[in-house]
């Protein structure tokens, strides 16, 4: 453990301008990136008595033996750089969201010749429209089943295509008119990636405008008497529109937005959003992450746009962003989402109306997530077994330990030496049982001797309540 005094700046080293600084450990490890209006303010903020600090700030700032600073220009690029240094380094002191599961999202692939609308999970890639997450496969499956009547898009892999291309002879989606089959030259490339486009419009919410323009289709047909065609496009608005019923509607028909809502405990916290365009809700998707620095609500939402956004460019940004709290460094978030969509972004708390409603609904989402979390969590029994045998194999214990204790010395250069227990039964934590002790004996005080006093006070106590109970193993 690291006096912080023994690496701190000097006075007058730390420049007044914003900036981004770096923990390193004694191993030159980076453990911590944050960033600051003034890094002179922030940093200063760290040396105080260790008292005074958020215990996880102080175990921070003790296992660190060094920092390091960036001077920038603006907070923006303060912001910039500090999630390409979290990203960068994986600091072990920052907070880092882990999805609570993996949610597929609608892909059309517009970097290839003749795109193709498909089931993709995992990173997104350069050049690929993306709609969604949706919660379950299966309902883009549904979705895409439906568009392909009006939207003909290729949906099959490289191999079927190149197949298709060489027999002369289309799949069974291209016979039943779902496919253009541009395998065999039915569309040329110019008219396959124009329907391509015109799925994404419709799948980004620019849905009136092209329901309205095949209704006067339809009636063009009708009145002059293309019975056929007026019944086919008569079936293509049914076939969209039932599409378009498997999103619920929830604000008004031009909001853009995404919501996020934060669940919180002591340890833990779960992140929801939903995504919201055309006033559909497009897609869901949620975060968990431990808290392992100290941060309040308005930290993990600043957080998690930086990671939602951060590799985000153009519409995957929408015009609104509604959050629970308001991060300290707000215009400066402002200004980088609207540098990232090329026009202006509104982040704000909603107040009143549909958008406090919907934000309730997805608080309830972060809510149940949590929970869930906790729950798989607790009751993972094959997981903790595991670990039971493999401690108890380690050790070469007979059985299982069914409790485990875990004691530990903590002192600042040999003052204050204080000593810390927690307990395990069957794998799990039980807090209730968790105990600080203080180390009475100062002479020839160490890590050791003052580990013996623990040991021996609490082997003392543990033989007094067998005694005084007459339960003795």
């Amino acid at each position: 453990m690291a006096d912080p005094s023994s690496y701190r700046p000097e006075p007058g080293q730390i420049p007044d301008s914003p900036g981004v600084y770096k923990f390193r450990d004694e191993h030159r490890r980076v453990i911590y990136v944050g960033k600051a209006k003034s890094l002179r303010q922030r940093l200063a903020s760290y040396f105080q008595d260790l008292a005074g600090l958020h215990p996880r700030t102080a175990t921070m700032v003790t296992t660190a033996a060094a920092v390091e600073w960036t001077v920038v220009s603006t907070e923006v690029e303060a912001l910039q750089l500090e999630y390409s240094w979290i990203k960068e380094f994986d600091p072990r002191f920052n907070v880092k969201y882990r999805d609570d599961k993996s949610y597929p999202s609608l892909a059309v692939t517009m970097n290839e010749d003749y795109p193709r609308v498909q089931v993709m999970r995992g990173p997104k890639k350069k050049g690929v429209r993306y709609f969604g997450p949706y919660g379950h496969a299966w309902a883009i499956r549904e979705t895409v089943d439906l568009m392909l009547r009006v939207f003909p898009v290729r949906t099959c892999s490289a191999g079927v295509f190149k197949r298709s291309a060489q027999i002369g002879r289309p799949c069974l989606l291209g016979y039943i008119g779902k496919c253009s089959a541009p395998c065999v030259g039915r569309v040329t490339p110019e008219e396959h990636r124009e329907l391509a486009e015109d799925f994404c419009d419709f799948m980004a919410g620019r849905t009136g405008t092209y329901l309205t323009r095949l209704e006067q289709q339809m009636h063009e047909a009708a009145e002059e008497m293309e019975y056929e065609k007026a019944a086919r496009l008569r079936d293509d608005i049914g076939a969209l529109r039932r599409a378009m019923e498997k999103n619920a509607v929830v604000l008004a028909d031009a909001t853009d937005a995404d919501l996020f809502a934060v669940a919180e405990d002591e340890l833990e916290a779960a992140v929801q959003i939903f995504h919201v365009r055309g006033g559909r809700v497009r897609g869901q998707r949620g975060w968990v992450t431990d808290k392992v620095e100290a941060v309040d609500t308005a930290g993990l939402v600043e957080h998690a746009l930086q990671q939602l956004y951060g590799e985000e460019k153009g519409e995957a940004v929408p015009k609104e962003v509604l959050v629970p709290a308001l991060p300290e460094d707000t215009p400066a978030l402002s200004q980088w989402l609207a540098e990232r969509r090329g026009s202006q972004v509104s982040l704000r708390i909603p107040q009143r109306g549909d958008k406090k409603a919907l934000m309730e609904t997805v608080h309830r989402n972060a809510q149940q997530s949590l929970a869930l979390h906790k729950t798989k969590r607790a009751s993972d029994l094959t997981t903790r077994s595991r670990a039971l045998e493999e401690i108890a194999e380690a050790l070469e214990l007979d059985g299982a330990p069914l409790r485990i204790e875990c004691f530990d010395i903590s002192h600042l250069q040999g003052d204050d030496v204080v000593a810390s227990m927690v307990v395990f039964e069957d794998g799990l934590a039980r807090k209730g049982e968790y105990r600080r002790f203080q180390i009475k004996s100062f002479e020839g005080q160490d890590d050791v001797r003052s580990m013996h006093e623990v040991i021996g006070r609490r082997f003392k106590r543990y033989l007094q309540d067998k005694e005084r109970t007459g339960e003795w193993e």
